[in-house]
């Protein structure tokens, strides 16, 4: 039985031009306008808030079309479910026949996690904290890192990601990671979605950083990014699923270092360049869609999905060694620190990414895939625990889970209010945040975001992962 609060948010919904229904945590959506479009449904506990910006943007994508062919098949998303800038909600899955939607992925291609384990007590890491932090400070923030890559090696990473630049750079090793073990990156390669390998081009990739011949100093390269990207070094406190533990490596009291970053620069020269051209795309003479969200229609100009999926693929391959490098930093401090400390990495997974799915493409934003057996990584905040999963391949929730806990209040109101509010207020007492900018301590403080627990509860008890370890936050990097 829907109560009282329930009934009174959907009438206000309904006044909007939403048509929702509540049913077993579950909302179903759509626009009451567009009642031949799928209904768009969303996982939330009914305590959480809803906003109705978010159901908006979800309902509209799935009234996406191209007037010569392609439609949506199914929309959904995860607890972590908000209102996105660029017109499509967080937390959204959308699942397309004979058409691809670019701004359904949205600029920061290939954000994801990577997650990395040490045999390292706290105790051990704290002793001595200080210098390691000075250390990655230099590294994160001050560009003391060295990544300087050959022409050749760019050239590979954009054309085949992780694989290219290792073949590229066992050739001519170059930068900090001269100092790696390329055969523990090697071995690594397999604990990476898709060997972090896709089929991209250096057409797509900024002109400036795959010229011809000479050295390349890319500044995007082992950079964190703004927002809610990090790198937060945790430890592993409970084992839940003592069988996959082992498997992975995973023992409680062990360090964990989790990275969340993407494609930086290029995934946004990359993203709007095909925001452009997808609108310039749509039939001439037809009004434009009132979502302004565009498709490529593999059925009017197939050569335009091809080339908006290999030039996706090309951001995707720069994130994926975005995220090694920033680990590999991490990694040869730890060294450099601690002594012979292997960390190995655990698995690397995206969540802003279009993959070929079933009959067609299925596209996350800010939701990672949950395969059958599969790793799956979920943040919370930087005062909140973390979660290692395992996927169950569940096909209602396109085999997808969240990629975070969702922000409950946006950066706007905290950098106006926030440097108002307490720190007990914000959630930041005993956080240990290493930042060069305050307010980004107090944009992305603990209270921005919503509660992990209900988040991870919800899916677990939906059957789209089980956990398999909680973690817990140390210190924070954010740029």
């Amino acid at each position: 039985m829907q109560t009282s609060n329930m009934l009174r948010l959907l009438r206000a919904l309904a006044r909007q031009g939403l048509d929702v229904q509540y049913n077993n945590q579950t909302y179903s959506v759509r626009l009451i306008d567009s009642l031949n479009a799928p209904v768009a449904e969303v996982l939330l506990p009914e305590s959480f808030p809803v906003e109705a910006k978010a159901f908006k943007q979800l309902a509209n994508l799935a009234t996406v079309k191209h007037p010569a062919g392609g439609q949506v098949c199914r929309v959904c998303a995860t607890p972590d479910f908000h209102p996105g800038d660029a017109g499509v909600a967080i937390g959204s899955i959308i699942e397309t026949s004979e058409q691809v939607i670019p701004a359904a992925v949205g600029s920061d291609i290939n954000c994801g996690m990577r997650l990395h384990v040490a045999d390292l007590t706290v105790g051990q890491f704290l002793a001595q904290r200080d210098r390691f932090v000075e250390l990655m400070k230099g590294d994160y923030f001050f560009g003391k890192r060295d990544v300087t890559m050959t022409s050749r090696t760019m050239q590979a990473i954009f054309q085949d990601g992780v694989v290219g630049w290792l073949d590229a750079m066992l050739d001519i090793p170059t930068g900090s990671v001269v100092q790696s073990d390329f055969n523990q990156l090697a071995t690594e390669v397999d604990r990476i979605f898709v060997n972090g390998s896709m089929a991209g081009h250096t057409r797509w990739a900024p002109e400036e950083l795959v010229p011809e011949s000479g050295y390349v100093r890319d500044g995007g390269l082992a950079t964190i990014g703004g927002g809610n990207h990090f790198v937060e070094v945790q430890w592993i406190e409970q084992v839940e699923n003592r069988t996959l533990a082992y498997q992975w490596g995973i023992r409680e009291g062990q360090l964990a270092f989790m990275v969340h970053s993407g494609s930086r620069n290029v995934g946004k020269y990359i993203g709007g360049m095909w925001r452009e051209r997808a609108q310039a795309l749509w039939t001439e003479g037809l009004k434009y869609p009132e979502s302004q969200l565009f498709p490529l229609s593999s059925a009017a100009h197939p050569e335009s999905v091809i080339d908006y999926l290999q030039a996706e693929a090309t951001a995707a391959n720069y994130a994926f060694i975005n995220r090694l490098l920033l680990a590999e930093l991490l990694r040869l401090r730890l060294r450099q620190v601690y002594g012979d400390v292997e960390a190995p990495l655990v698995y690397d997974l995206p969540h802003n990414i279009t993959l070929a799915e079933g009959h067609g493409w299925i596209t996350r934003k800010g939701a990672c895939p949950a395969h059958t057996g599969q790793p799956v990584i979920i943040p919370g905040s930087m005062g909140a625990p973390s979660y290692l999963l395992v996927g169950l391949g569940n096909s209602h929730w396109c085999c997808s889970a969240s990629h975070g806990a969702g922000r409950l209040r946006s950066r706007f109101d905290l950098s106006r209010k926030g440097n108002k509010e307490s720190e007990d207020a914000l959630g930041l007492t005993g956080v240990d945040c290493i930042t060069l900018r305050e307010e980004r301590r107090i944009e992305e403080a603990p209270a921005a975001y919503k509660p992990i627990t209900p988040v991870i509860d919800i899916q677990v008890k939906a059957g789209l992962v089980q956990v398999v370890a909680r973690m817990q936050p140390i210190l924070t990097f954010k740029a």
